[in-house]
């Protein structure tokens, strides 16, 4: 049956239904209103980051390692005879050559017994010509007026001659030897010391104090020391395959200024055993010194180039290096801050070379790192690094 209609609101029923429809679609409305402002509401509370894009690349595998500067050679100037100083010749600070004169000392005593080696060499050389005489009269009247035992005795008379003039020319090049012993002077090119006494001294032959002391500077050797454990992980890297090593390694230094020395270095060895109190390897590489920059026992930094391998570059700016050695950084992923910790292998054109924890096309927080906690809502924008490092706005 029809539903009765009402006379005096004919269009009630209607009426109803759009009241209600115009309420429903304002409760649509209010929630939609809603989560758009809650939408803005986390968009207004992620943090604006700059970033730049990380991509694998082929790097030079280059490990920086503290060294020490050790000169070329060294020797002190101790004196082989014993005598009084009677001259120093040379001047502190002037280079000297091989076999220069440094020191004199007073000669008199050794230059007589020089002469007294001498003139006991002709003694015996007339000695010994007279017995070789005395043999030759005695072998040709053999049998006659002389006998064999005079003969004998000739002939052991001759040899006991001729071992007498041997021993007289030995005591002449031993005098002769510390005549010559009394000017002291330099075994190799090189730069000498103050003297540790001067003109009047009484020196003794072979004593413990050095009278002054040569140093070779050009060229000059620079020993650096690396963690054993790190040499293994790099021969690990090598047997792998993830390091790529072609031709030889390189070595180039920062000095203590910090600027970079122009010469390259050469390996001249390494060291076959491990320190028991430090746990490291020794390296001693040589380096052209001709100007003199570096002197011996001077800190410096070496950058060894061991090859090529396939690595990400983080700048040092992004990152800080934690008190175990860890290297940390944040990357931007589903627009949140994620901390990365990892090892870096060295480092490259002011930046960390980095193989592990990070992904291709990773984007790198290098801006609006204060205050960013791992897990926090960002809003990444790429950037870009100048040659200086700083944050330089992409265009656009």
């Amino acid at each position: 049956m029809p539903a009765p209609k009402n006379e005096k609101f004919p269009f009630a029923g209607s009426g109803l239904r759009a009241l209600a429809l115009i309420a429903c679609l304002s409760v649509l409305s209010h929630d939609a209103a809603a989560q758009s402002d809650d939408a803005g509401a986390a968009a207004s509370q992620s943090k604006p980051v700059g970033v730049i894009v990380l991509n694998a690349q082929d790097v030079p595998f280059v490990l920086t390692v503290p060294g020490r500067a050790v000169a070329f050679r060294e020797s002190d100037i101790r004196p082989q005879v014993t005598g009084v100083i009677d001259e120093i010749t040379y001047r502190p600070g002037t280079e000297v050559a091989a076999g220069d004169p440094m020191f004199r000392i007073e000669s008199d005593t050794f230059a007589a017994d020089k002469r007294a080696a001498e003139a006991s060499v002709t003694r015996a050389e007339a000695a010994l010509v007279t017995a070789r005489n005395t043999l030759e009269r005695y072998q040709t009247l053999s049998g006659r007026s002389v006998s064999q035992t005079q003969v004998d005795d000739a002939e052991v008379a001759v040899l006991s001659a001729e071992a007498d003039l041997e021993q007289a020319r030995a005591n002449l090049e031993i005098a002769q030897l510390e005549l010559n012993r009394t000017e002291i002077r330099s075994p190799f090119a090189g730069e000498p010391s103050v003297a540790a006494i001067s003109i009047g001294a009484v020196v003794t032959a072979n004593q413990a104090e050095a009278l002054a002391t040569v140093t070779q500077l050009d060229p000059i050797y620079v020993d650096l020391i690396e963690s054993s454990a790190r040499v293994l992980r790099i021969e690990e890297m090598i047997r792998s395959g993830a390091l790529r090593v072609n031709g030889d390694i390189g070595f180039s230094l920062t000095l203590e200024t910090g600027e970079t020395y122009p010469e390259p270095g050469r390996l001249v060895s390494d060291s076959a055993r491990v320190s028991e109190t430090t746990g490291t390897l020794a390296y001693r590489v040589e380096f052209p010194n001709p100007d003199r920059v570096i002197l011996p026992g001077q800190f410096l930094r070496a950058d060894v180039t061991l090859g090529m391998r396939e690595a990400f570059l983080v700048p040092q700016r992004a990152a800080r290096r934690r008190a175990e050695g860890l290297l940390t950084f944040y990357v931007a992923r589903e627009g949140k801050a994620v901390l990365v910790e990892t090892r870096d292998l060295g480092s490259f054109e002011n930046a960390w070379v980095v193989a592990e924890g990070l992904q291709e096309g990773d984007q790198l927080i290098v801006d609006g790192l204060t205050r960013l906690r791992s897990g926090a809502p960002v809003a990444p924008k790429q950037v870009r690094l100048d040659d200086a490092g700083r944050v330089v706005e992409e265009e656009g």
